[in-house]
């Protein structure tokens, strides 16, 4: 059995500096170059693996296979969630349900710019975060707010700034997929320490959202909005994700978040109705907005949700024995350079009834009820490989990438060296995932690159096993604002196409002000809170 180096070169600073080179260098061609996501990790894998060989001495055989076995990871509990959840919401969009399903819920809102904002960017946005990601929150959400009087700047601020919280359970769990796939730790024991600070977490952006639309003044007059939409969303999110898993809090969040709204506004609504800004408006009540739908049409609408809920419920509920039937298991081990006696395995393990199973379930079910013809499906499938394929490169890149750095020992000797910084990194720890995904706009990759390194710190500090890898994954989630790639596709629907610098510049001051947020909870969680994160 191969064993780890903890300090090849002789010089823990060097080593360090050393293992940094695969993380910076990927960093650079994202954020500096522009290169491609694709591009850029398929280099950065082969520098990591020239690393691995010549300074740790890896052993290549093992190497080939630990990147074998994370890139094949990356393929079915990653690629295989994201293709099918990319193809469900085109089958929504492709044959008009998802047009019915905005419709509808336009109607529902009153004409204060608050009760929109709250409703679509807050609510909506969490629930098309849900189903797909990939800024698909910005790009949709945008132009319902610049349809109801917000600047198209400060418009996709507001959705950027609704969707920080979503983030970590985009696109169908598979960040926090990644992230157990890394680390080795549980899966729902991840989902639900993540569901925990997320919970904390979420209590802050309404509050943000109100203010930006109204400022101070609006934002008082309308606290109803700010407690029941992010209370609600928590109600949905956090019991989802703490007892079935990451595949859907999101969704429940946002449902439950829809549905404690309209009850809200049947019973309360804004004294004085306000436009963007806070200017007053004059004619109260409820918009007269005639959504134009039938009954039969708002069945269709809402139906492709509830088969997703059922199906992905009844198939990965801790109930179900599909997710652990196993049809092939195979690992390479590394013996530990930071624990005596322990071992660091790179594996794969094909479960053919994961997650994705579940989801390419729902999106056959789906397209049946909603009689998608050969026309629309060849549309359908030409739409989503052109969308997904650069992303699905990604992850077969980045997880052979993080599991030749982890196999290897790079991660184990970079681990030591930030250990220096003692109980203080608990302040680095979100910090390191924020600027993680500002760069690569993948909350996914930067679990991936920086999960196993996170729990390594843990370790050798003696942290709760799961806070550090949470964190991460949180602070991940506020960097998207700032994301190009994220606001490359956020801006698709705007007059900002091609000028994400300015957008990103919009954003930056509030993705502060939260990471700040997420610092003091962070350090909360280690001092008074510890079991929130314990295995």
């Amino acid at each position: 059995m191969f064993s780890q180096v903890l300090n090849p070169t002789g010089n823990l600073f060097v080593t360090w500096i050393i293992a940094l080179i695969p993380v910076a260098a990927l960093l650079f061609m994202l954020a500096a170059l522009r290169w491609s996501a694709w591009v850029a990790t398929l280099v950065g894998s082969i520098i990591t693996f020239l690393l691995a060989l010549l300074i740790w001495r890896m052993p290549l055989g093992d190497g080939a296979l630990a990147y074998l076995y994370g890139s094949a990871t990356g393929v079915w509990n990653v690629d295989w969630i994201v293709f099918w959840g990319v193809m469900l919401f085109n089958t929504l969009v492709t044959t008009g349900a998802f047009d019915k399903l905005r419709r509808w819920l336009i109607a529902q809102g009153t004409q204060d710019v608050r009760v929109q904002t709250i409703l679509f960017a807050w609510a909506f946005g969490a629930l098309l975060e849900g189903l797909v990601g990939f800024g698909y929150p910005w790009a949709f959400v945008a132009p319902i707010l610049i349809a109801i009087g917000i600047p198209d700047l400060d418009a996709i601020r507001v959705a950027a700034i609704a969707n920080n919280a979503p983030v970590s359970y985009g696109a169908l769990g598979a960040p926090i997929i990644a992230l157990a796939a890394v680390t080795g730790y549980p899966l729902l024991a991840l989902s639900a320490s993540i569901s925990k600070i997320v919970a904390i977490l979420a209590l802050l952006p309404p509050w943000i959202l109100l203010y930006l639309v109204s400022g101070s003044v609006g934002m008082w007059e309308a606290w109803p909005l700010a407690v029941v939409g992010s209370l609600a969303y928590i109600a949905g999110q956090l019991p989802v994700g703490t007892l079935l898993g990451p595949y859907l809090p999101d969704v429940a969040g946002a449902i439950v978040c829809f549905a404690c709204l309209l009850i809200l506004l049947k019973f309360w609504q804004p004294r004085q109705m306000r436009a963007y800004g806070g200017a007053p408006l004059a004619s109260p009540g409820m918009s007269a907005a005639d959504h134009g739908l039938s009954t039969g049409d708002i069945v269709q609408a809402w139906m492709p949700i509830a088969v997703l809920i059922v199906i992905v419920v009844a198939w990965t509920g801790p109930w179900s024995k599909l997710p652990s039937i196993s049809l092939l298991n195979v690992q390479v081990a590394a013996a530990s350079s930071i624990s005596e006696g322990a071992t660091i395995a790179a594996a794969f393990k094909w479960t053919p009834f994961v997650g994705g199973s579940a989801i390419l379930a729902s999106w056959i079910i789906v397209a049946l009820l909603l009689r998608v013809t050969r026309r629309q499906l060849s549309e359908i499938w030409n739409k989503t490989w052109s969308q997904t394929w650069g992303a699905l490169l990604v992850g077969i890149f980045i997880f052979g990438l993080a599991y030749v750095y982890n196999y290897s020992g790079m991660a184990a000797s970079l681990a030591k060296a930030f250990s220096s910084l003692g109980t203080g990194f608990i302040v680095v720890a979100p910090i390191l995932g924020f600027i993680g995904v500002a760069l690569s706009g993948s909350n996914t990759s930067t679990n991936a690159m920086f999960g196993k390194f996170q729990a390594l710190v843990g370790q050798i500090l003696g942290f709760p096993p799961l806070l550090l890898p949470t964190v991460n994954s949180v602070g991940a989630e506020i960097g998207k604002p700032i994301a190009p790639q994220t606001a490359s596709v956020g801006v698709s629907t705007t007059r900002f196409v091609r000028n994400e610098g300015e957008v990103i510049r919009h954003n930056f001051l509030w993705c502060l002000v939260v990471l700040g947020y997420l610092i003091v909870i962070s350090v909360a969680c280690y001092l008074f809170f510890p079991g929130i994160a314990e295995l």
